[in-house]
């Protein structure tokens, strides 16, 4: 048995470990010829992950022909960005395991990953979503995920180990909902911090974005306990606040001057193009989301981050529910 992952970055590097070290042989397909080859030279992937030895059973590979030959299923680590485009140039895989987090807006209608992946492939995919930073899960530190959808099960048999466990979810749709709508309000999140607004305003606005973030899943058709679970308030509490985390970082950032090309540049965050397919489809059904709707006009619209999130705190409050 052999498994293939798609995308050399930190997170298809850190599964890749986990897998190899239980003696699971893994593909791990690099789009770069380079890099595959800095990756079996150096036996680390020192661009995404540097100090996390790879173990034996783990081949990177430039080819994906060669990397999905024999493949049971296909690992896919790559970023919203890309993903269309990869789905739509390399090999099928016999069924997929999707770990992107974010949305597409597409025909007026909004996909999660997983439902683009069907859309496209016409083969079967679960999903892999939680609080799970790479550079921890890669050094064996405690961690938990949920995988849901079709072969939930076997996704849970293979990755399961003493510091990654795995639970099962059947409300595929609400575990990837939360898994994109997380990474817009870690955005915010790091708004807040780098505009110095302190502990209570933070706490404030999550707790408020776990309400957007509930309403939101459930009008789209996901299950409210799973909000409330791994991959979505626990997402949403490591990506909100980690120091690990490029979402809240680039919020940081972006208040603080850095150009938004400058962010772009150093690596995908995957906030930043979840909150525009997400504003896209608002504004075609109507929807009020207004923590996203702020991410966007700060980022896409030039609106001044301290008049936008002082604004979300003057609005008319309602019921606590």
């Amino acid at each position: 048995m052999k498994v293939a992952i798609l995308g050399a970055g930190a997170w298809g590097t850190a599964l890749g470990v986990v897998l190899a070290s239980k003696g699971i042989p893994v593909a791990l397909w690099a789009r770069r010829k380079e890099q595959a080859e800095a990756l079996r030279q150096a036996r680390e992937n020192r661009e995404h992950l540097p100090g996390v030895p790879l173990p034996a059973y783990l081949y990177p590979t430039p080819d994906p022909e060669e990397a999905l030959a024999g493949a049971e299923f296909a690992v896919l680590a790559i970023p919203t960005k890309g993903l269309e485009e990869a789905l739509k140039t390399l090999p099928k895989a016999p069924w997929y395991l999707s770990t992107a987090k974010g949305f597409f807006f597409r025909e007026g209608r909004l996909f999660t990953p997983a439902e683009l992946v069907e859309a496209i492939t016409e083969r079967e995919a679960a999903v892999l979503s939680g609080p799970n930073h790479a550079e921890e899960v890669a050094r064996f530190l405690p961690t938990a995920s949920v995988a849901a959808g079709p072969r939930a099960e076997r996704v849970q048999a293979l990755f399961s180990g003493p510091t990654f466990r795995v639970y099962t979810s059947r409300d595929r749709r609400g575990v990837e909902l939360g898994g994109g709508m997380k990474n817009v309000l870690a955005l915010a999140a790091g708004m807040v911090d780098g505009l110095g607004l302190g502990d209570n305003a933070k706490a404030a606005l999550l707790t408020r974005g776990l309400r957007e973030m509930v309403r939101f899943g459930v009008a789209m058709g996901g299950e409210e306990a799973t909000f409330y679970g791994l991959s979505g308030l626990g997402d949403l509490l490591a990506t909100a606040y980690s120091r690990h985390s490029r979402n809240r970082g680039a919020g940081e950032a972006l208040v603080r001057g850095t150009p938004l090309e400058a962010l772009e540049a150093r690596g995908v965050v995957e906030g930043l193009y979840a909150v525009r397919a997400l504003m896209a489809w608002a504004k075609a059904e109507g929807a009020e989301l207004p923590i996203a709707e702020a991410v966007h006009r700060v980022v896409y619209e030039g609106l001044d981050p301290m008049k936008a999130l002082l604004a979300l705190m003057g609005r008319e409050p309602k019921p606590e529910l």
